[in-house]
C-alpha cells in the first residue's frame, strides 16, 4: 500500500465534521485508504455500495438502511445511490457528531447538485488524486508550500528518482504502475470500458455512449490547450449544448481537469477561456498510443504532455499542502502567458513550463509581466525545464530543472 499524503487531512476532518467525502477518479486507491482508516486510525464499520445486495437494500429504504448502520461508518462509492444523502442529512441533523460518516465516490459530488445541496454545511470534501511522484517514492516535501517560502533557495536536483519519460507514460494509478507493455494497455482499456458501461450509465441518460470515448480522445489530443467549446463542437460534430453536458460529465468522473483563467486589474483584455488537462498522463499516453521514445523525441505533443504532467503534480500537492491555494493560468490577448498562476491570499507564484533543456530569456516574458504588475505580491517566478542547471534570470526569477521540484530525473 502506498502511503497517501492526504491521510492526516482526512483524520483531522473526522475530528470536527459529521460527514467527510473523499472524492477522486475510479482506481486511485480510495477504497484501500478508507479501509486502512476504518481498521486502525479511526475504527469504523465498512460498507460498500459496490455490493449489489447492499445497494438494493439501501435503495429500497434509504432512511431505514442508514438508521440501521453501526456508526461511525465508511460508505464506499456512496454516490451510486443519491437518495442516501438525504437520509444521511436527516441522521446528522438528529445527532451532529464529528466523524460519523466517511464517504467515498468516483464522481464529483460538487457537480451533482442534489447531493451537494443535501449536505451543505455538514460535509467536507477532500480529493484523492492519482499518485504523485512523492507518494510513489515515499519522499519529497510539498512543492506548493515550498514555492511560497520567500526565503527558499532552489535546492540541488536529486540524482535519484523516477525517470521523467516513465513517470509521464506510467501515470499515477496504482495498478498500472505495477504493469508494463501489453498488460498496462489491457488495464487502461478495461478502465475506460468500465467508466463508460457503468459509471456514465449510472449518472447520466445518454443515448449515444459511443460519442464519449471519441470526444475524450479528441480532448486528450488537445491537452494543455485552451478550451474553446465552439471549436471543439465543430470538430467533434456535437451540438454545443450536448457538448457542454458531456464536458461536465467528463469532469464529474475526474477524466479531465480545467485550469481556469486568472485575471486582475491589468487594464488589458485577457483570455478568459480555461485550459484543459487530462487527470492522468498514463491514461492520456495510452489513448494517444504514445510511448517513452516518442516523449524523448520532444515533439509538440510531447511538450504538452510534459506540461500536463507538471500541472497535475501541482494539483496533487494542493490536496495535502498546509496553504490554501487556487490554481489558474494567465494569457493576454497579445500572447504573453504564464502556464500556472498559484494564488494564496493575494500573493502570487508564477510557473512557466518548457519541455526544453535550454531555456531562453524570452521564456520569462509572462513572468516578468506579472512581477512588474504585482510588486510585493509577486513571490517568485519559476521556469520548469528539463535541463540540469539552476539558472537565475532576475531577482525572484529562476529556471529550475524539473528534478529540483519533484523526485524524478530526465536521464537524457
Amino acid at each position: 500500500m502506498y502511503e497517501r499524503k492526504i491521510t492526516q487531512y482526512i483524520l483531522d476532518a473526522l475530528t470536527d465534521t459529521p460527514v467527510v467525502f473523499l472524492r477522486g477518479a475510479r482506481q486511485t486507491g480510495k477504497s484501500t485508504l478508507v479501509r486502512y482508516i476504518a481498521s486502525g486510525p479511526c475504527p469504523s464499520h465498512y460498507v460498500t455500495l459496490d455490493n449489489a445486495g447492499i445497494l438494493a437494500s439501501a435503495g429500497a429504504d434509504p432512511s431505514g438502511f442508514i438508521s440501521g448502520l453501526k456508526k461511525p461508518v465508511v460508505l464506499d462509492e456512496a454516490q451510486r445511490l443519491k437518495s442516501l444523502f438525504l437520509a444521511i442529512k436527516e441522521d446528522v441533523d438528529r445527532r451532529r457528531i464529528p466523524g460519523r460518516y466517511l464517504l467515498t465516490g468516483s464522481a464529483d459530488v460538487l457537480l451533482l447538485p442534489a447531493i451537494a445541496d443535501a449536505l451543505v454545511g455538514r460535509m467536507e470534501v477532500l480529493t484523492l488524486w492519482p499518485l504523485c511522484t512523492s507518494e510513489i517514492l515515499s519522499s519529497g516535501s510539498n512543492v506548493v508550500d515550498a514555492v511560497f517560502n520567500r526565503s527558499l533557495l532552489p535546492r540541488e536536483q536529486s540524482s535519484t528518482g523516477i525517470d521523467l519519460s516513465k513517470a509521464i507514460v506510467s501515470g499515477g494509478f496504482p495498478e498500472p504502475l505495477q504493469r508494463t507493455g501489453r498488460r498496462r494497455r489491457a488495464w487502461f482499456d478495461s478502465y475506460l470500458t468500465t467508466l463508460i458501461d457503468r459509471d456514465i450509465r449510472s449518472i447520466a441518460q445518454i443515448q449515444d455512449l459511443h460519442a464519449i470515448p471519441r470526444l475524450l480522445k479528441l480532448l486528450v489530443g488537445r491537452t494543455a490547450t485552451l478550451h474553446n467549446l465552439s471549436e471543439i463542437s465543430r470538430t467533434a460534430g456535437i451540438p454545443n449544448t450536448t457538448l457542454a453536458r458531456y464536458m461536465t460529465l467528463l469532469k464529474t468522473l475526474f477524466l479531465i481537469q480545467e485550469l481556469p483563467a486568472w485575471s486582475s486589474n491589468f487594464g488589458k483584455r485577457l483570455v478568459k477561456s480555461p485550459k484543459l488537462y487530462v487527470v492522468d498522463t498514463g491514461l492520456a499516453c495510452h489513448m494517444l498510443d504514445f510511448d517513452e521514445k516518442q516523449l524523448q523525441d520532444r515533439g509538440e505533443l510531447a511538450g504538452r504532455l510534459f506540461e500536463n504532467f507538471v500541472i497535475l503534480e501541482f494539483f496533487k500537492h494542493t490536496a495535502w499542502s498546509d496553504a490554501f491555494v487556487e490554481l489558474f493560468h494567465f494569457r493576454s490577448q497579445t500572447g504573453q502567458e504564464v502556464d500556472l498562476v498559484i494564488e494564496k491570499g493575494g500573493e502570487i507564484v508564477g510557473v512557466e513550463i518548457k519541455f526544453s533543456a535550454t531555456p531562453s530569456p524570452k521564456d520569462f516574458a509572462g513572468l516578468k509581466l506579472l512581477k512588474k504588475h504585482l510588486g510585493e505580491k509577486f513571490i517568485r517566478g519559476i521556469l520548469i525545464y528539463t535541463g540540469r542547471e539552476i539558472i537565475p534570470y532576475d531577482e525572484d526569477l529562476h529556471a529550475l530543472p524539473v528534478s529540483t521540484l519533484f523526485p524524478i530525473h530526465t536521464g537524457w
